[in-house]
């Protein structure tokens, strides 16, 4: 099968246009059909990326047009053609996420499910795709930050030819043009290098290598613990810096970061600030998917048909076990302290405990839901679903937590993990891909730790029940319990919009706003006849005691509503979880779970 050959231009980037063509040398006799995917792995929604599609026309090797015709939402069938087939269309890229592509004067990003047509029946074809440089002496500084391999005669991080082996792996790499702060480090021998884009404030790059080397060594050691072989000749971090933003998105040798620009470490100040120490979570997170999701995948990923959902009720093993090790590979590799690690995970409690919807929805249930609940969340949200990232993270914790106390700490999910990356992971894209089967998971645990946990998935992964966290930490030495807020001031049971109105965003089940008839979108006005504004309903609150009754007054829509209500008692903020026995035993099960 001949090669599918590419071309990418940022052809207008104050229009954020991008133009792309896709040749095809041998195309269907019957026609050739294109499609572009509706979604993109790893965010599990359907985003319609041809939406972004302007103009697209067809020419045969001569240079002349050929009749093209739309099928479908994602699809254009070409009318048949002797010889050399090419598409040449215009993408609209002015999405600044993780999940699509952006371009502008100052900065170009894509990934390649936003811009790149498949040609049906040529999807196991190499590609080859020429990235070109935008015209102008404005950009010309400008390079090229991806993890897919150069062609010959391309230099590294330079305009020109790139490869992939098939369109599965053309896609899972995503690209950043423009003018970036480059370092690189070894982890275990293999190349890491860590790409900056945007503004930026004295960055101290070389910290942020040393420390993301400590992250990637700690799991390529957990996965490979005699080999230390990372399953990747080279990787990259790419983040784009912005004023107020967060988020990640994994690929098979690469991840595409967005953060803060005051969450980076800044030259000369060797603190550790929130920001900084949740940018190394996500940078952890985003990394431990390579092994966990990028190559360990649920069967209905094995392939994807990146056409549709693919629903799966795994995302509580594969996000929720994925955030467990973010924040433990931190404190296991020294770059947190174990008391930082119990903040963090006191913070993972109190958010999964502040929603109901974990009362009625399972890990299971939102891992299936993923498309239609989780990535569509409404004002009801936190009432009706649970995330399978939060509590699937308990879940992995109290997996860990039983198994590691029922072996006496010679077994731990660490085997579980293990196990998976060598019967599922190892040899993903070597052969025939095969994924993990709900029907597979209990079985798997059981051989890799000889555990008993039925009880534990019959409630914590298909059932709605809190999960058991007091009693499985106690032989670790560890308490737990609610810290309500500081200032003990009485609550709503509501969340607020930020902005000038006291805009409700969600109303709590069996709160005091709604057992008084409040709901979100409701804009409170005052209470006790005294303005309340998006800033100030804290103060208002802290003046009285729970149980308090008050007067509120508040429009829905342009009709003034008044109604009494009685005050809840404080909202409990986190849940604290603190060393409460110091004997050997106790804490040489911390250490062997956190690490020394």
């Amino acid at each position: 099968m001949k090669p599918i050959r590419y071309t990418i231009v940022p052809k207008q980037p104050a229009a954020h246009l991008f133009e792309v063509s896709v040749t095809v040398a041998d195309p269907d006799p019957a026609g050739q059909h294109f499609m572009l995917p509706v979604w993109i792995p790893g965010s599990y929604m359907v985003r319609e990326f041809a939406r972004n599609i302007v103009t697209l026309r067809a020419f045969n090797d001569a240079g002349r047009k050929v009749r093209v015709e739309k099928t479908d939402k994602h699809t254009w069938q070409v009318a048949p053609v002797k010889g050399e087939l090419t598409l040449r269309y215009e993408v609209y890229a002015w999405d600044m996420s993780v999940r699509a592509a952006h371009l502008d004067d100052t900065i170009g990003f894509f990934n390649g499910t936003s811009v790149f047509l498949s040609a049906l029946g040529h999807e196991e074809a190499q590609c080859v795709v020429d990235i070109q440089k935008p015209a102008g002496e404005s950009h010309r500084h400008w390079r090229v930050a991806t993890a897919l391999p150069e062609a010959r005669g391309t230099k590294r991080y330079g305009f020109g030819e790139y490869r992939a082996l098939n369109y599965d792996e053309l896609i899972d790499h995503p690209v950043t043009l423009g003018e970036f702060a480059l370092t690189t480090f070894k982890a275990h021998g293999v190349p890491h290098d860590i790409v900056i884009a945007g503004r930026t404030i004295a960055v101290d790059m070389d910290r942020l290598a040393a420390d993301l080397k400590r992250i990637c060594e700690a799991q390529i050691a957990l996965f490979e613990p005699k080999s230390k072989k990372a399953p990747l000749e080279r990787y990259v971090f790419m983040t784009q810096v912005v004023s107020d933003g967060y988020g990640g998105l994994e690929h098979r040798a690469s991840t595409a970061l967005i953060c803060n620009r005051t969450d980076l470490p800044v030259t000369g100040r060797p603190e550790t600030t929130e920001g900084y120490r949740t940018y190394l979570g996500l940078c952890s997170h985003e990394y431990f998917h390579t092994w966990n999701v990028k190559r360990i995948k649920p069967a209905a990923f094995a392939p994807y048909d990146l056409t549709r959902e693919n629903y799966t009720s795994l995302l509580w093993l594969f996000e929720g076990f994925t955030s467990y090790y973010d924040d433990l590979i931190l404190v296991r590799s020294g770059l947190i302290s174990p008391d930082e690690y119990l903040g963090l995970l006191g913070k993972v409690v109190g958010g999964v405990q502040r929603g109901s919807g974990r009362l009625k929805q399972s890990v299971a249930e939102s891992s299936f839901d993923a498309w239609v609940k989780y990535y569509r969340q409404d004002e009801n949200a936190p009432n009706a679903i649970v995330s399978y990232y939060t509590k699937g993270s308990l879940v992995a914790l109290c997996l860990d937590l039983t198994i590691r106390a029922q072996t006496s700490n010679r077994k731990s999910l660490d085997d579980v993990m293990r196990l998976l990356w060598q019967r599922f992971g190892r040899d993903f894209y070597r052969g025939k891909p095969v994924g993990v089967s709900e029907a597979d998971i209990e079985a798997l645990f059981a051989e890799a730790t000889g555990a008993r946990l039925a009880h534990l998935f019959e409630h914590g992964v298909y059932g709605t029940r809190d999960l058991p966290l007091e009693p499985l930490l106690a032989p670790f030495g560890i308490g737990i319990a609610p810290e309500t807020e500081k200032s003990g001031k009485p609550s709503l049971g509501v969340r607020v919009r930020g902005g000038a109105d006291c805009t409700l965003a969600t109303v709590h089940d069996g709160s005091a706003a709604q057992k008084a008839g409040l709901s979100a979108g409701d804009v409170l006005i005052a209470i006790d006849g005294l303005r309340v504004t998006g800033s100030n309903l804290d103060t208002l609150l802290s003046r009285y005691v729970p149980g308090a009754k008050v007067e509120v007054h508040a429009f829905r829509r342009d009709e003034l509503r008044s109604t009494q209500l009685k005050l809840d008692a404080p909202d409990v903020a986190r849940y604290k979880l603190s060393v409460t026995d110091k004997r050997v035993a106790p804490r040489n099960w911390r250490e062997r779970w956190l690490g020394k």
